[in-house]
């Protein structure tokens, strides 16, 4: 159905010409489900983007061919290659938020495929869109159809997209990274969606992700990128258990593993944050007839404490209080109940987008030394020598402080974070999804970073994730949310391998780590 035969592509711009993929090839059948992984920036999106039509014709270079059902999509005019976007070939990319139109009503952007590809009526449109919506498992469809995409959930614009780009029955669906941003039950759905869209109407899919151990679940063949190469392929599990290529094998060796450790003695030592009974609210918007507004409790009789040196996992599907409870701690969250007690100077936060949460107008070095200016630290010498210090304990050479944010990598902007986190010297760390966006590679050197930050420094951290995996790496504790309660807490080893919940068991097997 598919042949990418000899594909490359070349960025130009004032700066020069770089090559981002060589040589690429990629054959797909009827119904087949293929994986394609590596790093950022090892080409995977670029040739997705390429089969979709999607690239500029004027500033990139294409050579090779793209041969869908025979025809030449990387020659073909214009016209032609309109005709089989969104008809023959759909899309779901990886964050709906910025890819649904804010504007635009759900039904209007399900059925946008049905307005450019066919002639039905309106009517027409309206039930096949509804059909479609229910098919995606999205309920509600009727009331749905009206709403936009911020009244929705972050799975629940996922599955708009999935709806919008199947509405005309494609024989291909590219999926570029669909689940990255999601917790694991709703990863779980996502996922078990596409594998019955897969059965039930023969789509072939291409998968894009760098989270292997979602690509194992869903594909049945994977393709390895690296640096705009194939450098290798094959059946999945065979790629998985008995990798050839030394970057393979080192990509393997970058996920996460689970083993059943012996539980040994824990040696107790003092706190550096204690909560008792906490509860939060949201304030709801008073509106015009009504001139009370409404509190939404978010936390309900929260209890736990976080000691010296101790990494604390916390876990739970979006929406549970996780990133509210990390939000109280640091006094952000105005009406609250209980009692948070600090043991040490106030605690520091690394948020989950790096890019979103560094200025993007100041240079790195002004960004590490504001929390230094704003403690009253007046000598410029002494807050830049302090800056290049920090720039090495994170691995990063000096002259990043003369960077801006839009020049660095993602990697390297979450160590400025962490970099900007430690600036204070505080004893306790809130990291707020700090590695959920990165691919496996880089995600290991910000963990190993951290480990590492932990061991020398004696920091306390709470790490806030939805990817099991990287919380059991990582934590000796482990916190599970629902619904803003916590749930269940205690050792990795009684958390992972003896849960007490039902609600544990269900996220430890929607993240393939509990099967009995």
């Amino acid at each position: 159905m598919l042949n990418v035969i000899d594909l490359n592509i070349r960025i130009c711009d004032e700066i020069g010409t770089d090559t981002v993929v060589s040589d690429f090839d990629l054959h797909m059948k009827e119904g087949e489900i293929v994986g394609l992984v590596g790093e950022s920036g090892s080409g995977k999106s670029m040739s997705a983007l390429a089969i979709a039509g999607l690239l500029s014709r004027k500033s990139i270079q294409k050579r090779g061919q793209i041969l869908f059902e025979g025809l030449d999509l990387l020659t073909c005019d214009r016209e032609k290659l309109r005709s089989f976007q969104g008809k023959e070939i759909g899309m779901v990319f990886q964050e709906p938020m910025t890819s649904l139109n804010p504007v635009k009503t759900i039904g209007y952007q399900v059925e946008e495929g049905l307005r450019l590809h066919s002639k039905l009526t309106k009517e027409e449109r309206y039930r096949k869109a509804i059909e479609m919506m229910k098919k995606v498992e999205l309920k509600d469809a009727e009331l749905l159809y009206n709403k936009y995409p911020h009244e929705l959930s972050g799975g629940m614009r996922q599955r708009v997209m999935i709806a919008a780009a199947l509405i005309c029955e494609p024989k291909l669906l590219i999926a570029d990274e669909p689940t990255t941003a999601l917790d694991v039950t709703i990863q779980a759905q996502i996922l078990k969606l596409l594998k019955k869209v897969n059965q039930e109407t023969n789509t072939s899919i291409l998968f894009i992700s760098h989270d292997l151990n979602v690509v194992r679940q869903i594909c049945d063949r994977v393709l390895v990128m690296y640096q705009g190469r194939i450098v290798e392929q094959g059946m999945t599990e065979e790629v998985f258990l008995h990798p050839k290529e030394a970057y393979t094998q080192s990509l393997m060796s970058a996920i996460p593993k689970l083993l059943n450790p012996e539980g040994e003695e824990e040696v107790k030592k003092p706190p550096v944050l204690t909560v008792s009974h906490l509860n939060a609210y949201y304030q709801g918007k008073a509106s015009f007839f009504k001139t009370k507004s409404k509190q939404k409790q978010v936390l309900r009789d929260i209890s736990f404490e976080i000691r010296e040196g101790e990494i604390l996992g916390l876990v739970g599907e979006s929406g549970c209080g996780k990133s509210t409870l990390g939000k109280s701690i640091l006094s952000l969250v105005k009406h609250v109940e209980g009692e948070i007690t600090h043991y040490s100077n106030m605690p520091q936060m690394v948020f989950q987008d790096p890019y979103g949460s560094l200025n993007p107008s100041k240079k790195i070095g002004w960004i590490l030394e504001e929390p230094l200016r704003i403690k009253g630290e007046t000598e410029e010498s002494e807050r830049r020598k302090r800056v290049l210090k920090m720039l090495e304990r994170v691995g990063l050479s000096e002259e990043y402080a003369d960077r801006y944010p839009n020049e660095l990598s993602g990697g390297q902007r979450q160590r400025i974070c962490i970099a900007l986190s430690l600036m204070t010297e505080p004893k306790l760390i809130i990291a707020d999804e700090p590695v959920s966006a990165l691919d496996v590679t880089v995600q290991k050197q910000i963990m190993t970073l951290l480990l590492r930050l932990n061991r020398e420094l004696g920091i306390a951290i709470l790490f806030i994730s939805h990817d099991l995996r990287v919380v059991y790496e990582m934590c000796s504790r482990i916190i599970v949310m629902k619904d803003g309660r916590i749930i269940e807490q205690g050792t990795d080893t009684e958390v992972y391998f003896h849960p007490k919940e039902n609600y544990t068991r269900e996220l430890l097997a929607a993240a393939d780590l509990y099967s009995r």
